[in-house]
């Protein structure tokens, strides 16, 4: 199976995603036909978006499904909804035994592999050839492509800014940084004060996952990490063990919350949240918390804003390219009972997604995004602004990785976060996993 390289989306992706044409499109036809004569069929639907962690999103979904509804009354549409890591669990359970949902979610490339080997989920370019594949932003869609075929449909765009609290950084005269060196003059000042520089909850790993990605690219540019996970090169590459060795060092200097290795990313938010850390590296997924989600009071959200990932002295890396790609997207189960149907749902769902999610929930769409007829937060307007002029994208690791590499590297990123490995056995045990796939 061939899967789409990293940069030949890259390079698509994100010149165009302020283009006019049609956000989400609308649903002129989305009633179809008279369906007064069909048969009552149900939808199982499982997704990762609960309404305690994820309002705005889970409310939008539960609103598009009852529109959904309403056009197709022979259709009910059950819900079956999970956090993100018990999501990932329950779908690789249920997968080994062909157990899976009539419409789930994924993420792209590596993480979407086995699925797609396994012959678990079904193409759906047939509903791509009705004018959708033009509303989505150019390239998106190929993350999801194995051997020209789209396994699944994105809803989602992000990048990873490091979200920074204002009022901390002022009573400390302190500014964005743009250098590394800066960056840790803003590290060492906020320690020397007694103040917590950075939220991170890396039990969950893939978070540790981000700082990793960033110097990496930073220090060896956007080839040095890919070439490692795509075997053109090497993860023992020198550049990548540099990396690693910044990681540790940042951990030396107290950086980090306490504890931070056993935290989830939900209690490192909640740290961030409540002003207990001055700044928190996390995707665009987070942006409501910042500008849109009125559960969030008003004067913290004001009190917000991001810089870029710094560059580092001597290093070949941009300081406008970025960790991120497409988010989670929608597949159709290949031995789904109501295939037709489950396809019918992806298309509207994609389309209203489209249409309700910037604004109401703060999400970056994988549709194209008119900005001239939408309200914006200015914070939201600026994370958009630096996608549409971003250098380059480096996809999460993880994704990239096939599942088992992917849990070789998560687990590295957590035992060098503990100090349990020097950044020479990291970058071993990754070329040991990579290595035995070739």
């Amino acid at each position: 199976m061939k899967r789409k390289t990293l940069t030949s989306w890259v390079a698509l992706a994100f010149t165009s995603v302020m283009l006019l044409a049609g956000c989400g499109g609308g649903n002129d036809e989305a009633s179809g036909p008279d369906t007064s004569t069909e048969e009552d069929v149900t939808i199982n639907f499982m997704h990762l978006w609960p309404q305690g962690s994820s309002p705005d999103h889970n409310r939008i979904v539960n609103q598009i499904i009852s529109e959904f509804e309403a056009d197709n009354p022979h259709i009910t549409v059950e819900l079956e909804v999970l956090e993100n890591e018990q999501y990932k669990n329950k779908l690789q359970v249920i997968s080994s035994s062909n157990q899976l949902p009539d419409v789930g979610m994924t993420w792209p490339a590596g993480f979407l592999e086995p699925y797609v080997n396994g012959k678990l989920f079904t193409p759906l370019d047939d509903i791509l050839e009705d004018g959708l594949r033009e509303q989505f932003v150019a390239g998106t869609v190929e993350a999801y492509e194995i051997d020209g075929q789209a396994y699944a449909l994105p809803l989602e765009l992000n990048i990873a800014p490091v979200f920074y609290n204002k009022a901390i950084f002022d009573e400390y005269g302190l500014e964005a940084p743009e250098t590394y060196e800066e960056f840790i003059h803003v590290v060492d000042t906020l320690v020397e004060n007694g103040v917590t520089p950075i939220a991170l909850g890396n039990r969950d790993r893939w978070t540790g996952s981000l700082w990793y990605m960033y110097m990496a690219e930073r220090i060896g540019g956007a080839d040095a990490l890919n070439s490692a996970i795509d075997r053109s090169g090497s993860f023992e590459d020198e550049r990548l063990i540099d990396a690693a060795a910044h990681i540790q060092e940042l951990i030396d200097r107290d950086a980090f919350i306490r504890g931070f290795n056993g935290l989830s990313d939900q209690e490192a938010k909640a740290e961030f949240m409540n002003g207990g850390a001055a700044m928190y590296l996390i995707g665009s997924w987070d942006l409501p918390n910042y500008t849109t989600n009125e559960e969030v009071p008003q004067e913290f959200r004001d009190g917000i804003s991001f810089f870029k990932f710094p560059t580092i002295d001597g290093g070949e890396g941009d300081i406008n390219s970025w960790v991120g790609g497409p988010g989670v997207g929608l597949f159709v189960a290949e031995n789904s009972d109501v295939k037709e149907e489950a396809k019918q749902f992806v298309k509207y769902f994609i389309e209203e997604w489209g249409k309700y999610s910037v604004e109401d929930a703060g999400v970056i769409p994988g549709t194209q995004v008119n900005t001239d007829e939408v309200d914006l937060p200015d914070l939201f307007i600026d994370v958009l602004d630096e996608l549409n002029h971003a250098s380059d994208i480096t996809l999460f690791a993880d994704v990239q990785m096939s599942a088992s590499v992917a849990e070789t590297h998560l687990n590295m990123i957590q035992s060098l976060f503990g100090h349990e490995v020097t950044p020479e056995a990291f970058a071993e045990e990754h070329e040991k996993a990579l290595s035995a796939e070739d």
